[in-house]
């Protein structure tokens, strides 16, 4: 893989985004790590940067136009045009649907799939003017499977999917491939902090479950970006690509 190509990764700064901002970083490639969280991008920009890699890190809610067009244009005059973007900022909370908010339902819809559209759209024009270009979504296997107590969530993320594969075909003829990663269960910080909250069984009540034994990490979510992301996925687009160790297959 080319190794000039900028790189983006939105909710880059924690968990699974985190992952694979390592992992794209440590290849060589210059990384635009964007998130909300002004310290952890702070934290782990600086971890990036002594290790030698070239990080751009800028604050983002994905859910302003604004915000992602201003932090575009940062990424542009520091490092380049982008034309690798790894869409993975999202949200996950719990609401019971009968009693949810109208605030509640369009903050998720605004951050998990408008903000999609603004990410993707704005980098376009870079994807386009060289004919070529990656984009890869972080959707989620609640889209393909439901999860109780988050329709917002499973809404959110099936959208991702259906966006992702309208624009697999909208612009496969300009050398832009459009992929999804829809995780499963993904040893992260936040997860532990749910266990911990008692909202989600522990691990290893779950992992038994799996026909691949364990949790996953935000490394293997990485390695399947680092697939799409590369030459040799230039005959892939649309693909909605499990990487959960056959925790939900179809």
């Amino acid at each position: 893989m080319h190794t000039d190509r900028v790189v983006v990764v939105t909710g880059g700064a924690q968990g699974i985004g985190l992952g694979i901002s390592q992992l794209f970083a440590r290849n060589g490639h210059p990384v635009a790590i964007l998130d909300l969280d002004e310290e952890a991008l702070e934290r782990e920009s600086e971890a990036l940067r002594a290790e030698g890699c070239k990080i751009l890190a800028r604050k983002l809610d994905v859910a302003s136009r604004e915000q992602t067009e201003a932090a575009y244009a940062d990424i542009r005059k520091e490092l380049g045009p982008i034309t690798i973007l790894i869409a993975n900022a999202g949200m996950a909370v719990s609401a019971d649907f009968a009693d949810m908010s109208i605030d509640v339902w369009q903050r998720m819809i605004d951050v998990n799939l408008t903000g999609m559209f603004h990410t993707i759209q704005a980098a376009l024009p870079d994807m386009q003017e060289a004919k070529w270009g990656r984009i890869i979504t972080i959707s989620s296997h609640a889209a393909l499977s439901g999860a109780p107590d988050r329709a917002h969530y499973s809404a959110s993320k099936g959208g991702v999917i259906g966006l992702t594969r309208a624009l697999a075909r909208e612009f496969a003829t300009q050398g832009i491939t459009v992929n999804t990663i829809p995780p499963s269960l993904v040893e992260t910080p936040a997860c532990h902090r749910d266990i911990a909250a008692g909202k989600f069984p522990p691990l290893e009540m779950i992992t038994p479950q799996i026909p691949i034994p364990r949790a996953g990490t935000p490394d293997d979510i990485a390695r399947g970006c680092e697939y799409l992301a590369s030459e040799g996925a230039e005959y892939v687009t649309g693909v909605v690509l499990p990487v959960n160790g056959g925790m939900f297959i179809g």
